[in-house]
């Protein structure tokens, strides 16, 4: 990595320690790093604060001065399975849901008591269908015997996820083109339990929340905002711009996943590629840095997912 890039030019918050000191000018390209420095972002021509957006080309402006467009692809989630799944979202209690279906032969089975007692608390419909016609409508490998049919998943606003939570700088993790339900919903999974602020999943070419997400994810859909983007290259480039680093995931990079250091603890964006084809060019020329995890057995690499799960609690343990 390029270890160039430039300070805010005045009045900005101090930089992590990346190797250098946060009142010094800027640090000439060919300048030495100094060993066991910290990760130092990619991109040498950057300012943090006041950028110049007439000479950054494809840039968006501030955030908020786009609006997501409708058209018709939205987050999905209609259709949970699997008990986990349906019990979260009865206790999430986020959107309405329809009807509850439950097979009759759970007729009287502790495991899916407490399911029928949220539903009636809420109010919501149960029917016992039988086993056979649970399993044609079910999208999924094994619903459990359960199906509730809700109101689409709300959309999270990118401005809020952008802000943060009080107190703490926004921790937020991008997916370039993930395009299996499986993964995404371990993703989504791991980001509830690492206290992500925020998903961020591209309207088109990507898996939205499927019925195999929303049971995958074990009822992580109902807890971590989820926000459409009509192109990641574009968004990640107002995450900068709003002083979050976008550091990508990639088993080629030099530069290791431990190294972040107290950059974890600023406004921070992981981003992890797609299954196989991982960041794709644009998404990786727009990543302030890339690492990698480091590999100590035979085989290179991590899914996706697992990746997903080392990355995040990676940024946690620095957040704590």
């Amino acid at each position: 990595m390029n270890a160039g890039r430039r300070q805010p030019s005045g009045g900005g918050r101090k930089r992590p320690a990346t190797g250098r000191p946060a009142s010094s000018p800027k640090r000439s390209q060919g300048t030495a790093r100094p060993p066991k420095a910290k990760i130092v972002p990619t991109r040498s021509a950057r300012k943090r604060i006041g950028v110049d957006r007439s000479q950054a080309a494809g840039r968006t402006g501030r955030p908020g001065a786009e609006k997501p467009k409708r058209d018709g692809k939205g987050l999905g989630g209609e259709q949970v399975e699997g008990r986990q799944a349906v019990r979260e979202l009865l206790v999430a209690g986020r959107r309405r849901v329809h009807e509850l279906w439950l097979s009759a032969d759970l007729a009287g089975d502790e495991g899916v008591a407490d399911i029928s007692d949220l539903a009636r608390a809420g109010r919501v419909p149960v029917a016992h269908v039988a086993k056979s016609k649970l399993e044609t409508r079910a999208r999924s490998e094994a619903p459990q015997g359960v199906i509730a049919f809700a109101a689409e998943l709300p959309e999270a606003n990118l401005d809020d996820l952008v802000r943060g939570r009080r107190g703490r700088r926004p921790f937020l993790v991008a997916v370039d083109g993930v395009t299996d339900p499986g993964n995404l919903g371990a993703i989504l999974r791991s980001c509830d339990g690492a206290g992500v602020d925020g998903v961020l999943i591209p309207r088109h070419r990507a898996v939205h929340v499927t019925p195999t997400v929303a049971k995958a994810a074990a009822g992580a859909v109902e807890h971590v905002p989820i926000a459409l983007v009509g192109g990641l290259p574009a968004t990640l480039t107002r995450l900068r711009d709003a002083e979050i680093w976008v550091v990508g995931l990639d088993d080629a990079a030099d530069r290791s996943l431990f190294d972040l250091g107290d950059l974890a603890t600023e406004g921070i964006c992981l981003v992890l590629g797609a299954e196989g084809a991982g960041l794709s060019r644009l998404v990786r020329e727009r990543c302030d840095a890339v690492v990698s995890i480091p590999m100590c057995g035979r085989i290179g690499s991590h899914n996706v997912s697992a990746a997903a799960a080392l990355a995040t609690y990676e940024v946690a343990r620095h957040r704590v």
